[in-house]
């Protein structure tokens, strides 16, 4: 409704500010507050403290897709190592130690007589098969079953009270990649490559590394890009098994390859002078030149012959007794030296899906978890703890953020009739370790059973916030435009623990 102005009232009762005569002060005073209100602003926004909600998109060059580019503001750390542990690692037999369920050991859980879970209904309280005992400096509680990573506790920060929104693996493993449960959504390492690109231009800003055994369940929707570019994928490799289709071909020499290669990329880069500004064709010649340069960088690599028997022994990649413990070492090495050449984003993988396994290539551990993880906890334990002594002594842990994680937890009862436990997205563990971080610290926690979280607790997109803002990236600005919304790797949630970072 249009407003009015009651003519029957004196002058200055009328819109005292817009209708009053001005004075010599007053038309001074006006310009000069509204500049304070200007430098006030620029203020605030220059300490990150104004509400924004304008999208940060990097500008890239199609030519040069890979590019490094700067974070939106400060970053911690510049590189990421994404240890998974694919199949849902119990956190109630690594690293969330409960007395209480060591006390009440064969009771029923409380108020938990008709919980159905995952695979139907539960039995009663189950200690951990592996003892718990005070590990490093800080006199952190770990279980048995990894106990070097235990001995690493006085550079972790653990987070015990992550919560997710499914208990199935599949879409599990997708909510901690992608942050969302059904395919097609970009991975982590994907939407952190758009945005920062990498310090490498011979080798992928992005690497995936699966299990010797095989990939996890949701397979590559673990690196995948989903709508964004596809040359953000992340490429996947591993120690044993090297990018296929890289070698020369029989006949051809170094030589022969090498003018080849010079002469392709001549001819590549007078046909793009006839099309400028096609961004296509740059991106296209960029990825020929990518994967050209791999030829010679991937191999150099992934050749751990340049590895001294002092630094294999220490990530137990000479032990011929436990090859499934020596192939995770060689890969937890490679992660180390892609880290080294300036690779932005590396996610290792512990862990694999078969399909009727029963879970024995991965940690889901429902009908026998004693002796399913007796066999995967030395397979993770000394080569993970080595990862971490190795990035430390080199200096490169200050730069570069570590994370380990699942997909969801355990429940603290044993299944009715089996052996294992349940799974359970309603409180679990995941930890970080180097650039930004506490540590030694640990933040939140489960009941006193380790069913669910209680205090500070922490989603998923939390989680995801957290490693942005370490990267220096504002997670509700970072989006991507996609059938008509902007899309997020938290969605439209998440807000950083702010609980975990150094001061």
């Amino acid at each position: 409704m249009p407003r009015t102005i009651n003519l029957a009232k004196p002058l200055e009762s009328r819109e005292p500010y817009l209708m009053q005569p001005r004075n010599r002060r007053k038309f001074l005073f006006d310009p000069a507050n509204s500049l304070a209100g200007i430098a006030v602003a620029s203020i605030l926004g220059r300490e990150r403290l104004l509400a924004e909600d304008s999208p940060l998109r990097p500008k890239i060059d199609p030519s040069s897709p890979f590019a490094s580019r700067s974070p939106h503001f400060a970053a911690k750390a510049k590189n990421v190592v994404m240890i998974y542990c694919s199949g849902a690692c119990s956190q109630l037999d690594t690293f969330d130690y409960k007395p209480e369920l060591v006390k009440r050991h064969g009771e029923p859980m409380p108020n938990a007589e008709k919980l159905i879970t995952f695979q139907g209904a539960q039995g009663n309280l189950t200690k951990s098969p592996w003892a718990f005992k005070p590990r490093g400096e800080c006199g952190k509680m770990i279980s048995d079953l990894v106990p070097q990573i235990g001995e690493m506790a006085d550079d972790i920060c653990f987070i015990h009270s992550l919560t997710g929104k499914t208990n199935t693996h599949g879409p599990g493993e997708n909510f901690m990649s992608t942050g969302f449960t059904l395919d097609g959504f970009p991975s982590m390492g994907a939407w952190v490559t758009w945005a920062l690109g990498t310090e490498n231009e011979n080798l992928p800003a992005y690497v995936a590394i699966p299990d010797p055994r095989g990939t996890p369940q949701s397979s590559v929707n673990n690196w995948g890009p989903g709508f964004l570019p596809a040359a953000f994928q992340g490429t996947d490799f591993n120690a044993a098994k090297p990018l296929r289709n890289l070698a020369r071909p029989n006949g051809i020499g170094e030589a022969t390859d090498r003018e080849t290669r010079a002469f392709l990329e001549q001819l590549n880069r007078r046909h793009l002078e006839h099309f400028p500004g096609d961004s296509d064709l740059a991106a296209r010649i960029s990825s020929y030149q990518l994967a050209a340069k791999m030829q010679l960088s991937v191999p150099e690599v992934a050749d751990l012959s340049s590895e001294s028997k002092a630094m294999l022994r220490l990530y137990g990649a000479d032990d011929s007794s436990n090859e499934l413990k020596a192939s995770f070492a060689r890969n937890c090495i490679l992660a180390r030296r892609l880290v080294e050449k300036g690779v932005r984003f590396v996610q290792l993988f512990n862990g694999a899906y078969q399909t009727g396994g029963e879970g024995v290539s991965n940690w889901d551990g429902h009908k026998a978890l004693q002796k399913q993880y007796s066999k995967h906890g030395p397979v993770l334990d000394q080569p993970t703890a080595a990862l971490l002594e190795d990035l430390k002594q080199r200096g490169l842990l200050k730069d570069t953020l570590v994370i380990w994680c699942t997909e969801f937890g355990r429940m603290p009862t044993f299944q009715a009739g089996a052996s294992g436990r349940d799974h359970n997205p309603a409180g679990f563990t995941a930890w970080l370790a180097g650039a930004g971080v506490k540590a030694p610290f640990s933040h939140g926690e489960t009941d006193e059973f380790g069913y669910r979280a209680i205090e500070d607790v922490a989603t998923v997109y939390d989680f995801h916030a957290t490693i942005l803002h370490l990267l220096g990236l504002n997670h509700e600005r970072l989006s991507f435009y996609h059938n008509g919304i902007n899309r997020r790797l938290t969605d439209v949630h998440g807000q950083v623990i702010e609980g975990v970072l150094q001061a």
